[in-house]
């Protein structure tokens, strides 16, 4: 018994305080975004949020308890599984929000790509742990592959928000995997430019106002295409150029272009996919005074319960713009603008420090991990709750683009809440076994 239980001497409680304490702040003020302006309860979102709560304590305790190690071999079925069920949720899923993002019966539903996001860290983790003696170009192509499938599954939802989690996770782990930088830094200039393509015919339009004559590219289809081939030539010459002659500048020539033209043909299919409302709410932040009704909306009015909560805020339950229901999605997406307009600047300092000591311990993790794949792991669960923070305090502060993504921990939600917890296991799991062998 001494043996099997040992591990609690290692059990991480800063951790899992720092956690529990952001979740119950987060009931609090779910509770909260359900007063009326009358101070009636309308909505039950907190007592479901407390039962989401109390079972996904229990998930991260059982997770902290199993063997990390073990989900090596069940991670290929797992993220099989999950593929699988983002194609039935696609063909069949529950139509909220503008997505197809959802399966459930009546009331209760569940969202297949907030799990996928640990699925897929702990399958990508085994790959890039067993691949270690292939070529670098084979393991990015095939790691490319495993992001490729479930990203693409839930961008034809269609659900921005969710898919964007999945980029900066890839790219942290792929990066602790000791992948080139080069490749990474062409996956990461090749998405950017998909985005820049896709928002500058809209951001031309709605936000500079003013027809600026290079757009045209992106908007005449001939001229694209005539573009796309011209760049594919170059791309071509370089590689012929460096086969033949070994000079490093074609090699560059083809790397450059070869980006532009990727970005371009990825841009015509992204185009397709994200509907206008999408590529609007990525700009509009940039003046959402362009559009005050109807994209700029949750900006503008994020923005002025934050600018109400002052240093101490106006109290708890005392909020007008979450009572009088101007703060749209006010229990899940702008979750922390109710939060800034009651408890102010001193609840908001509250929450970072909190979310500061689970970066920070998750650092430690990584840093004393004994083995490749739970490197991999906890690096790939740091790097989605931090980009989930950063992206959701940005987005509610009017600095970021908006796109849907959730304040783990606090927001609304069973699947997020579960797959936050998990993934708080998943680390308790990797730091209360770093002193055994592999």
């Amino acid at each position: 018994m001494r043996l099997k239980w040992h591990f609690l001497n290692f059990f991480d409680y800063f951790l899992l305080f720092s956690v529990l304490i952001l979740v119950v702040i987060g009931i609090l003020f779910i509770y909260s975004s359900g007063i009326n302006s009358s101070g009636e309860l309308v909505s039950n979102e907190y007592s479901k949020q407390i039962f989401f709560a109390v079972t996904g304590l229990v998930i991260m305790i059982v997770i902290t308890f199993l063997d990390y190690r073990k989900f090596r071999q069940w991670s290929l079925f797992l993220y099989i599984s999950i593929i699988i069920l983002l194609i039935y949720t696609r063909l069949a899923g529950k139509f909220v929000n503008g997505a197809y993002s959802w399966l459930g019966i009546g009331d209760f539903g569940i969202q297949p790509s907030e799990f996928g996001k640990i699925i897929f860290i702990l399958f990508l983790a085994h790959y890039l742990e067993s691949s270690i003696k292939q070529s670098d170009l084979k393991r990015f192509i095939y790691a490319g592959i495993i992001l490729c499938i479930p990203m693409g599954l839930i961008l034809i939802q269609p659900d921005l928000g969710t898919a964007s989690v999945y980029f900066p996770v890839f790219i942290v782990m792929c990066y602790m995997a000791g992948l080139p930088k080069r490749y990474l830094l062409m996956i990461v200039s090749g998405g950017f430019l998909v985005i820049l393509f896709c928002i500058l015919p809209v951001w031309s339009d709605r936000i500079y106002q003013k027809t600026i004559p290079l757009l045209k590219v992106f908007t005449d289809s001939k001229l694209r295409l005539l573009v796309i081939i011209a760049f594919s030539f170059i791309c071509l010459i370089g590689i012929v150029g460096y086969i033949v002659f070994k000079r490093q500048y074609y090699y560059w020539i083809t790397f450059v272009f070869g980006i532009l033209t990727f970005a371009l043909v990825v841009s015509v299919a992204a185009g397709k996919v994200l509907k206008p409302y999408q590529i609007m709410r990525l700009i509009v932040f940039l003046n959402p005074n362009v559009d005050p009704q109807g994209a700029g909306w949750n900006i503008i009015q994020s923005k002025i319960a934050i600018g109400a909560g002052g240093i101490f805020g106006q109290g708890f339950l005392k909020g007008t713009q979450s009572h009088y229901r101007f703060l749209p999605q006010q229990s899940t997406d702008f979750i922390f603008s109710i939060l800034s307009e009651e408890w102010g600047f001193i609840g908001c300092f509250i929450v970072f420090i909190l979310f500061g000591l689970i970066l920070l311990r998750g650092i430690i993790i990584v840093r004393h991990t004994n083995n490749a794949f739970s490197c991999y792991v906890s690096s790939g669960i740091i790097c989605m709750i931090f980009f989930h923070f950063v992206v959701n305090i940005g987005m509610v502060m009017g600095i970021m683009p908006i796109t849907g993504i959730p304040l783990l921990f606090l927001s609304y939600g069973g699947s997020s809440l579960w797959t936050a917890m998990a993934s708080i296991g998943f680390l308790m799991s990797i730091n209360s076994r770093r002193m055994e062998f592999n």
